[in-house]
């Protein structure tokens, strides 16, 4: 039997490397990829050409601009242009090539800044975003309405699936625009190795995050993308049809600075700036529909910690040291 060919877009993010391990474990070994060098997802002609040459079957869209408050502040057109040209040719050129099955990854913040804790689902469009990273959620909230659009007027199969805040092997280290847990780890790795006695956190420490190992996220993908079309059109409604993936609980930013802490070995004071922003006061989604539908988190937040600090530490030689009175930000 012919296997199916499957495009992820994104292959070398932290998200679509774990979808591409998670399809390997399942014995898909016709994967296809493409690195930004190779294939522009902004440029609707290469990705027009793209599809028509390859052949392409199925498609997990993971492909995205990301960043923390201090990035999203910062390059507010470049997270909304691009996000939107990348959601939008793959989408639109996977259609018009036949692909029947589609997975679109978008993100918590496509809820309003103070929807109703947990967030369900049909919390989408009830109330104004979080201001810092307002233009990557509009992206992300199109990029969701247009899979639920190409199935309406065309009869495709194209899901979508909101994960909470992601952490893991292949995250961004970056010194200035990395998500909370990559930017504490490196923070107090660097304190711990230069016996710096402070590490100082953007923000009062108050806000509550859940996290979500990214391992746990590329299995839910899969087990969402492979679920029959009927029982996901049974949990779902046609212009509500995304999936919320998290664990359920969440911790506050303080305590999981003093967890960080703590896997890494750093010894000495956790200090917070609170001049700088704090971002939404609490994320938690409600994930009653995806435990429904047969998929449950595995891996713990200190066991996930654990293993991102030691795929850090194997990878320490790519990340260019910052200079150590640089705050970090919070999570979206």
């Amino acid at each position: 039997m012919v296997q199916d060919r499957i495009f992820v877009a994104g292959h070398r993010g932290m998200v679509g490397s774990a979808i591409c391990r998670a399809l390997k474990r399942r014995g898909h070994d016709n994967v296809v990829t493409r690195t930004h060098s190779e294939l522009d997802l902004t440029d609707q002609a290469q990705v027009r050409a793209f599809f028509r040459a390859e052949k392409i079957t199925q498609v997990y869209l993971a492909a995205a601009k990301v960043g923390g408050i201090y990035a999203n502040n910062t390059y507010p057109a470049d997270f909304i242009y691009q996000n939107l040209m990348m959601e939008a040719n793959v989408i639109h050129e996977a259609w018009s090539v036949g692909v029947k099955r589609l997975l679109f990854l978008g993100s918590s913040c496509i809820y309003p800044r103070l929807a109703a804790q947990p967030m369900v689902e049909d919390a989408l469009l009830t109330g104004p975003l979080e201001a810092t990273n307002e233009p990557y959620a509009i992206a992300k909230i199109a990029g969701l309405k247009m899979c639920e659009s190409y199935n309406r007027q065309y009869g495709t199969d194209y899901r979508s699936v909101m994960p909470t805040n992601l952490y893991g092997p292949g995250d961004n280290y970056h010194a200035e625009n990395s998500h909370v847990i990559p930017a504490l780890i490196r923070r107090f790795h660097e304190a711990k190795v230069n016996k710096i006695e402070e590490v100082l956190i953007w923000g009062t420490g108050s806000p509550m995050r859940e996290f979500l190992y990214v391992d746990d996220m590329a299995e839910a993908s899969v087990h969402v993308m492979e679920m029959d079309p009927r029982l996901y059109a049974a949990n779902t409604q046609p212009m509500l049809s995304h999936i919320n993936v998290g664990v359920g609980e969440d911790i506050s930013i303080r305590l999981l600075a003093e967890l960080i802490g703590d896997v890494v070995g750093f010894q000495g004071r956790i200090g917070f700036d609170v001049t700088k922003p704090d971002g939404t006061p609490r994320k938690l989604m409600d994930v009653k529909r995806l435990h429904g539908l047969g998929w449950r988190s595995k891996v713990s937040l200190r066991d996930g910690l654990v293993l991102t600090y030691r795929d850090f530490c194997d990878n320490a030689g790519h990340y260019a040291p910052h200079a150590p009175e640089l705050a970090m930000q919070n999570q979206h």
